[in-house]
């Protein structure tokens, strides 16, 4: 036992040794990294980096989870917080499960590994409250991100909210068939 644990730690400091030294690169030519450091004058000038909120995310206090549990905050697919991804989310039942989802990829995904989901909801990017999917008019591939994917899909109630946003964002309306079709392509080889 003493003998497998010196081993162990021997390897680890083997490994520790060989990838701490300079690299080398398919020409074997030698890379060094150099440090450049700060002055402390400069390093206290520097401006602090904000992050911009990304446009999927809203307060914690708007967001609406319907999943019960440890993974409450968390995308039933892919474990992506729905909080910061809440104005794609998604929900389904399955059996008596309440399942929520981060995207239509991660409900499509579910689909695709045979998941049978009953009355599919998504959130209205204007309200932020849940709709049936049928109800919905999804503007596809407009240039705001998209999540879980590079094809866009925010979903809106009101075809003139659907509109509005298509006119400032791009993208093509179309119902939730259609937006589905667009997330299953992401799988394709």
């Amino acid at each position: 036992m003493k003998l497998l644990f010196f081993v162990g730690i021997s390897i680890g400091f083997i490994g520790c040794s060989l990838n701490s030294g300079p690299k080398v690169d398919d020409n074997s030519n030698l890379k060094v990294k150099t440090s450049t450091k700060k002055t402390p004058k400069e390093t206290a000038t520097k401006e602090p980096t904000v992050m911009k909120k990304m446009f999927q995310t809203v307060d914690a206090d708007k967001a609406t989870l319907v999943q019960n549990g440890k993974d409450k905050l968390y995308c039933a697919r892919c474990g992506m917080n729905l909080v910061l991804f809440y104005k794609t989310s998604h929900i389904a039942l399955s059996g008596n499960k309440k399942y929520q989802y981060c995207s239509l990829h991660c409900l499509a995904d579910h689909l695709r590994d045979g998941g049978e989901l009953r009355n599919p909801e998504v959130v209205d990017t204007t309200s932020l409250k849940f709709i049936p999917v049928l109800d919905a008019y999804y503007v596809v591939g407009s240039d705001v991100v998209g999540t879980m994917t590079k094809v866009s899909k925010y979903a809106f109630f009101s075809i003139d909210d659907a509109k509005a946003f298509q006119a400032k964002h791009g993208g093509v309306i179309m119902d939730f068939y259609g937006a589905l079709e667009e997330a299953k392509k992401d799988f394709q080889k």
